[in-house]
């Protein structure tokens, strides 16, 4: 079990681009394939891990590793998320600094911008979809649409911290479904 932690965080780790949030659905993959967990599962873990200090993938794989084997479970899926990083920034970084002003590089890196923006978006479909946010219509899809969409006017256009963003949007759950 613990190879098996070690070995798909690694994995994740090393093919996954974008940061925490455009990894989410390749984790969400791996862990419902393994059966360590179902996809709602993952989801609440997302909640809890987005919320957490730090980063929101490596976050995730010590929850889902400690759900699935224990402390020791935590630490080797922490450890299989966080050394591909740490081998790839500084192999890239020693290249990067040479070459980052090439077209080709310039190019490559603005080519993957689109599929960044794809899979944030992928994630949170499949979330709101599990979660039941997009569904069928009703005034509980009505009110979890109203505070996402106030809550995008407020983060965009009114520069609203995020935090406060978060703990207003809270209270309205509670004062709406509590």
């Amino acid at each position: 079990m613990l190879w098996d932690l070690f070995c798909t965080f690694l994995r994740i780790g090393f093919v996954s681009f974008g940061g925490g949030y455009a990894m989410i659905p390749i984790i969400d993959f791996e862990v419902t394939r393994h059966g360590w967990m179902t996809t709602k599962e993952f989801t609440e873990i997302i909640a809890v891990a987005g919320m957490s200090p730090g980063p929101i993938a490596t976050n995730s794989a010590i929850i889902v590793g400690y759900k699935t084997a224990g402390m020791n479970g935590a630490v080797i899926s922490a450890l299989g998320m966080t050394l591909p990083t740490l081998f790839i920034i500084l192999l890239v970084s020693s290249v990067f600094f040479r070459y980052h002003q090439t077209k080709l590089v310039k190019s490559a890196f603005y080519g993957l911008r689109p599929i960044i923006t794809g899979l944030i978006i992928y994630a949170a479909i499949r979330f709101a979809l599990s979660n039941h946010v997009i569904g069928s219509f009703s005034w509980h899809t009505l009110g979890l649409l109203s505070i996402c969409g106030l809550s995008l006017l407020a983060l965009i256009k009114y520069r609203i911290h995020p935090i406060a963003v978060i703990l207003v949007s809270g209270l309205a759950g509670v004062v709406l479904w509590g």
